[in-house]
């Protein structure tokens, strides 16, 4: 038995699930410093939803904002969360884009990559995975976890091994709708392990109530890393709560050596933040509610609060059950996927459509045709012939890897964007985000965030 090692998700899961991805570089600031010298295994601090959310509405260049962290946490290993060929993006994207996207984040301070693909489909994953060794970058390979007739241990643990013999250095069991339940995750890691000689961490989300039950079941059988929050960040469906796993863990073999002194002020600092976002209205009290409903739905945290804020936006928040009950048959229908960026907002949007015109599948999104067509990759189950025609035709189902279609864009992009870069990270900019990274661009003189960080520091001395 080893020592348990904890990777903290408060700079990017866990603000990205309770609100909507909205923490801005400058809140972050004051807390790197205590962060950092906690001890953590790794902070995870960038990609998911986070570089578009810093262009859309936070008019922040998420390179500097990586970097920015970087220059402020020297001790901890810093992660982030990359959706294989979609990148950061929700579409496929051409195989030099992808290389030269790991590459720079590598070289802005990136130490572990952790790749997934919404789809478990491993061809989606090689390109990012190579990309990640040539850079002598930490490749840890994600699980998407999810349940349903094709999903079993077995299921699982077979891709793990596909994902070893790959490139990965880790496993991550990336269970994005917190669907694991404890004895069930007991079982996975140690079929895991069996099959494969790799360290396995465990990534889960406390929507029904059950994540701190399920990382003790999955430390119990071996698990060597889990992803925590600390506590003003998290619950509802944000992580379990870093300070209470530790304390768990104290003077057993698991025990993670973190000071719970150190924590509290990390804690101290973000429970004011969390206290900001309540009264501003950003933090919505129904998603830090236990639902255990969310077992049913398997409607990960991100997806939650997204649907929340769709349903405000048209006026019609109170159908949120209707389009909750919606979102299994839209799944089942298309195959079982995995729900998890870019796949849930695929099917939540499309399950949004569905109700609120009140005739399902009568306005369908050009994304949920691309994924029928398999424009994302192969589904794990196969989509039934009659959904296939209602929603595309008679076009062509795709049956070869998504990218091997699509030509080198590097150099087109670089033309396209040409007037507007002022960094070489400019292009991948653009690339992921062209209209909204076009705006960004033109605007981007109004904020910019010193990197003579000194001035933010004052309220974690206060606190400590």
């Amino acid at each position: 038995m080893a020592k348990v090692k904890i990777t903290e998700t408060v700079l990017r899961d866990s603000h990205q699930s309770l609100v909507a991805t909205r923490m801005t570089t400058e809140e972050m600031l004051p807390a790197l410093r205590a962060l950092d010298e906690v001890g953590y295994h790794s902070l995870e601090a960038w990609g998911g939803a986070t570089f578009d959310s810093c262009l859309r509405f936070l008019n922040e260049d998420p390179w500097q904002r990586l970097r920015v962290i970087r220059d402020n946490v020297k001790n901890t290993k810093l992660q982030m969360l990359f959706r294989g060929q979609n990148i950061l993006g929700y579409r496929h994207y051409a195989d030099d884009v992808v290389e030269y996207f790991v590459q720079k984040s590598l070289a802005n301070g990136i130490d572990i990559i952790r790749i997934f693909d919404a789809l478990n489909d491993i061809r989606n994953l090689k390109t990012a995975i190579n990309a990640t060794k040539k850079e002598k970058g930490h490749v840890q390979a994600a699980i998407s976890y999810t349940t349903g007739p094709v999903f079993n241990n077995e299921y699982f643990a077979n891709y793990a091994k596909e994902l070893e013999e790959t490139g990965a250095d880790s496993i991550c069991i990336k269970d994005m709708a917190g669907l694991l339940k404890p004895y069930d995750a007991y079982d996975l890691v140690k079929a895991i392990k069996l099959k494969v000689k790799l360290p396995v961490q465990l990534h889960t989300h406390y929507t029904a109530g059950l994540a701190s039950m399920t990382v003790l079941k999955a430390v119990e059988a071996g698990a060597d890393v889990v992803d925590t929050a600390i506590s003003p960040m998290a619950l509802g469906t944000s992580q379990p709560p870093t300070e209470p796993i530790v304390a768990t863990l104290m003077g057993t073999p698991f025990d993670t050596g973190l000071d719970l002194q150190k924590l509290d002020v990390v804690s101290k600092y973000f429970e004011g933040l969390r206290d900001k976002y309540i009264k501003s209205g950003l933090l919505d009290p129904k998603v830090m509610d236990v639902n255990i409903n969310a077992l049913l739905y398997q409607v990960p945290g991100g997806m939650l609060s997204n649907l929340v804020s769709q349903l405000k936006q048209a006026g019609k928040i109170d159908k949120l059950q209707e389009v909750l009950e919606e979102v299994p048959r839209v799944r089942e229908e298309v195959g079982y996927p995995p729900l998890v960026t870019p796949t849930s907002q695929i099917v939540g949007t499309q399950a949004v459509f569905n109700v609120l015109t009140g005739e399902r599948y009568k306005t369908v999104t050009k994304e949920f045709k691309a994924m029928v067509k398999g424009e994302y990759g192969k589904t794990p189950a196969p989509i039934s012939k009659d959904i296939v025609k209602q929603i595309i035709g008679n076009e062509e189902v795709i049956t070869y890897r998504p990218a091997d279609a699509i030509k080198p864009e590097l150099d087109n992009l670089r033309q396209a964007a040409a007037k507007y870069i002022k960094q070489d990270e400019d292009v991948l900019t653009y690339a992921l985000f062209d209209q909204v990274a076009t705006k960004f661009f033109e605007n981007r003189e109004i904020k910019e965030i010193s990197n003579d960080t000194s001035k933010y520091y004052v309220n974690v001395r206060e606190i400590s």
